[in-house]
C-alpha cells in the first residue's frame, strides 16, 4: 500500500534545501523530527481542499475502513463538531429541527460542538446503577423517543470510557426506520474494524462516526478520522470538507498527517492479526483478574477496565500503587481503573501488569459508593449557556446556579451536569466524591 504523504515529507527532508517558508525551525531542532514538519508547500497538498497526496492517502484509509474518510489532525473533537454541523445541514435541508438525541455520557467536545453549531440536544438519562461514564441506550427507548418528536440524529458514545458497548446494529435499524441519522463517537474504537467479525460503526449501520486513530492505532496524538458511510445521504459527504475546515486549524500538522498515512500500510498488513491476537490474550486475562478481586467492567475487547473495590482499593489508590512500579494507567477515579493496551504492548506488557496487580496487598473490601446524583433541571439551551458571561465558583457555591461549561478534566471529559442545567441540591456531594472543586456558572 502506498504512503504518499510520508514519502513526500521524507523526500523533502532528505533534500536539505533552503526552507524559506513556515515553520520557523526550518527543519532543525532538538526533537529530531523537525525535518518532517512542513506546511502546505508545492506538492504537499492542502488538508481541507485535498486533491493530491493527502486525498490519495485519505482514499487508502477509506478503502481500509469501507467508508468515505477524511483526516483530522485535531483529534475526534474536530470530527464531532463536523458531524453535528453536517447533521444540522441535513436536517435543515429536509425542513427538520437541528435536534439530536444523545446519551448523557457524551464527551465534553460534544457539548462544545452543540454550542458552536446551535444544535439542540435532548438527553437519554443514565440508569440509577450506572456510572456517569456509561449510558445504556435501548433500541426500544430510542424508538419511543423518535416517535414522539422529530430529530435529526441519534448520537451515541460507543465504546465508552469504561468499555461498555451499544447494540449499534439495532440502533441503526431504529434510526433509519424513522428517517434519522445515527452518529457514533467511536473515539476509543478505531481498532474494532480489525476484529473478526468487524464491530466498527461503519459496518454496523452508523451514518457517521469519528475514530481517534491515536488512541488505539499506531498514530501520533491528534490523528483521527471522520468516516461517512457510503450509504449515508449524499449531502453529508458533499459538505464534509467544508465542515471540517470550519473547526480546524489552517496549519494542520504534517507530522500527524504523515503518521496517519504511514499507519495505512500497517493497517492493511499485519495489524489486524495482531489486534485479534491481543484481544484474545486480554479475554483470557479477565477471569484471572476477577479471581484476584479486580472486577472487570465492560465488553470492549481491547480495554481493561477494573473495579478494584473487592481488593480493597479505590481506583485512584491503585493507580498510585502501580505508578510506583512504573505502570501508568489511562484513567482512574474512585470506582474504576482503566488500562488501554494495544498490539504494541505485547504479551510481556500484559504479564508485567498482571504480576504487578498480583503483588498489590489485599485489604478489606472497599464499601464506599458514589452518592446519588439528583436529576438536574434544564434552564436554557447549551449554546446560550456556553455563550453567556460566566464565573468560576466553588462546587458548594455552585448549587442552584446554571452551568456555563463543563468542569471536567480529560480524561474522561464527561460532565455530571450539562451546560444550561441548574446544579441541584445534593450535587456537591457527588462533585466532592469525584474531586470536582470548582464549577463555571452563568453570572447572575
Amino acid at each position: 500500500m502506498s504512503t504518499p504523504v510520508l514519502d513526500f515529507v521524507r523526500a523533502y527532508a532528505e533534500k536539505q534545501g533552503l526552507r524559506l517558508h513556515m515553520p520557523g525551525h526550518k527543519g532543525r531542532g532538538a526533537l529530531g523530527i523537525e525535518g518532517f514538519d512542513i506546511t502546505e508547500i508545492s506538492g504537499a497538498d492542502s488538508l481541507y481542499a485535498s486533491a493530491g497526496i493527502i486525498a490519495e492517502s485519505e482514499t487508502e484509509a477509506g478503502r481500509i475502513f469501507g467508508a468515505n474518510t477524511l483526516y483530522s489532525t485535531e483529534g475526534s473533537s474536530q470530527c464531532i463538531r463536523a458531524m453535528l454541523m453536517l447533521a444540522s445541514l441535513w436536517a435543515r435541508e429536509r425542513g427538520l429541527p437541528a435536534r439530536v438525541l444523545s446519551g448523557r455520557n457524551a464527551h465534553a467536545s460534544f457539548l462544545t460542538a452543540a454550542a458552536l453549531t446551535g444544535t439542540e440536544v435532548e438527553w437519554i438519562w443514565l440508569a440509577e446503577e450506572e456510572s456517569y461514564l456509561s449510558c445504556r441506550i435501548s433500541p426500544e427507548e430510542v424508538d419511543a423517543r423518535l416517535a414522539q418528536e422529530p430529530f435529526a440524529a441519534l448520537y451515541v458514545t460507543c465504546p465508552d470510557y469504561l468499555g461498555q458497548m451499544q447494540d449499534l446494529a439495532a440502533l441503526a435499524e431504529v434510526c433509519h426506520r424513522h428517517g434519522v441519522l445515527l452518529l457514533c463517537d467511536n473515539a476509543h474504537g478505531a481498532y474494532l474494524k480489525f476484529l473478526s467479525p468487524s464491530r466498527h460503526p461503519m459496518d454496523l449501520g452508523a451514518d457517521m462516526c469519528c475514530d481517534s486513530a491515536h488512541k488505539t492505532l499506531p498514530v501520533l496524538t491528534g490523528g483521527a478520522y471522520l468516516h461517512i458511510s457510503r450509504r449515508a445521504p449524499e449531502v453529508l459527504w458533499k459538505n464534509a470538507r467544508r465542515c471540517m475546515a470550519m473547526f480546524g486549524s489552517t496549519s494542520p500538522s504534517y507530522l500527524i498527517l504523515a503518521s496517519l498515512d504511514a499507519a495505512n500500510a500497517r493497517l492493511a498488513g499485519s495489524f489486524p492479526a495482531a489486534v485479534r491476537s491481543m484481544a484474545a490474550e486480554i479475554g483470557c486475562l479477565r477471569p484471572r483478574l476477577a479471581a484476584l478481586g479486580y472486577a472487570p467492567v465492560g465488553e470492549e475487547p481491547m480495554k481493561i477496565s477494573l473495579c478494584p473495590a473487592a481488593r480493597g482499593y479505590a481506583g485512584e489508590e491503585l493507580a498510585e500503587v502501580l505508578r510506583e512500579r512504573e505502570i501508568e494507567c489511562e484513567f482512574a477515579d474512585p470506582d474504576h481503573i482503566v488500562f488501554m493496551p494495544s498490539p504494541d504492548t505485547g504479551r510481556e506488557g500484559l504479564v508485567r501488569l498482571t504480576e504487578a496487580l498480583e503483588k498489590v496487598p489485599r485489604r478489606l473490601p472497599r464499601r464506599e459508593t458514589p452518592p446519588s446524583m439528583p436529576r438536574p433541571e434544564r434552564v436554557t439551551d447549551i449554546r446560550s449557556a456556553a455563550m453567556s458571561p460566566a464565573e468560576r465558583v466553588s462546587a458548594e457555591k455552585a448549587v442552584g446556579r446554571v452551568l456555563a461549561s463543563p468542569s471536567v478534566s480529560c480524561p474522561p471529559a464527561v460532565s455530571l451536569v450539562m451546560c444550561g442545567e441548574c446544579i441541584p441540591e445534593g450535587a456537591e456531594a457527588v462533585f466532592a466524591y469525584y474531586g470536582i472543586t470548582e464549577c463555571t456558572v452563568i453570572k447572575e
